[in-house]
């Protein structure tokens, strides 16, 4: 029997901004009710791009429910382009935890927040069918593009876990050779794309130190100076960076996402994959 957060449990029983909103500003919709889960996401949005309201539909279980409505929270009060960063992997975490049969409900999620800024920036319908020509999986409509994404993302490297976070594969299996060739293919890809740094096994902090200040004056700074603000590292435990972000930065709602879905993936990129930011305010 699967085991649930008290996370999850609470946002099935007691779903946050359930409903529907009257000429909403974007609307996405993911998944489908021939696989058995699907969602609907709308949002209102300022003439500041700040989503100042969003409410779902979900047809599916107790997770697809969940990852809904912690979405929806989790997107009220910020930016489009924050929200457009917000991973499945996000979703997750901020319920505690989803069993591995049910992360293509946060993938779900994920997906229909993709399609509302779709609608809202006005993407052309035709380009969208184009990604239907390269559906991998039939039974659930699954692409390769889909697939690609999701392993990169989450590391994932078996048709098992393709399965469990997309669905792809679960129903005739017939497709079960093709996602093994994606999934080659991204393994390939990230080995080649490593950088030289990320394969020593230890840095000294000295040389972790220099490799950092090095990235955030020529990657990161010239981003948060356009911006009116800074970032200055305070400190380096293990893989642990400590830092502190000034100016503007420091008082910033998106100040989070900045950190971990720009700043860090950078070091972890250039520095050492094992390496996390802390931040501790000035």
């Amino acid at each position: 029997m699967w085991e649930y957060t008290d996370k999850v449990k609470d946002h099935f029983l007691h779903p946050r901004n359930a409903g529907q909103i009257d000429k909403p500003d974007a609307v996405g919709e993911a998944g489908s009710l021939a696989c058995g889960d699907q969602m609907k996401l709308m949002l209102k949005v300022d003439e500041n791009g700040v989503i100042t309201d969003a409410k779902f539909q979900t047809f599916g279980c107790g997770s697809a429910v969940a990852s809904a409505s912690a979405l929806t929270e989790m997107i009220l009060g910020i930016k489009l382009e924050d929200a457009a960063k917000i991973t499945n992997k996000d979703i997750v975490d901020y319920l505690g935890g989803l069993p591995p049969e049910k992360m293509h409900c946060s993938v779900m999620g994920q997906e229909a927040m993709e399609a509302a800024l779709n609608s809202y920036r006005g993407v052309a319908p035709e380009l969208l069918e184009e990604k239907k020509k390269h559906i991998v999986c039939e039974c659930f409509g699954v692409s390769d593009e889909e697939i690609i994404r999701v392993a990169r993302e989450n590391n994932l490297s078996t048709v098992e876990d393709i399965t469990n976070y997309t669905k792809a594969g679960g129903g005739c299996m017939s497709c079960h050779d093709k996602i093994r060739e994606l999934l080659a293919s991204v393994s390939g890809a990230q080995e080649q794309k490593k950088p030289a740094a990320q394969r020593e096994k230890r840095l000294t902090n000295i040389q972790k130190m220099k490799m950092i200040e090095e990235i955030f004056e020529k990657e990161i700074r010239p981003m948060l100076k356009a911006d009116g603000g800074d970032i200055e590292l305070i400190d380096i435990a293990g893989d642990k960076v400590v830092v502190s972000l000034r100016g503007m930065c420091s008082s910033c709602s998106s100040s989070k996402f900045t950190l971990k879905k720009y700043i860090e993936p950078k070091l972890k990129e250039f520095v050492h994959e094992d390496l996390y930011l802390e931040e501790v305010k000035p």
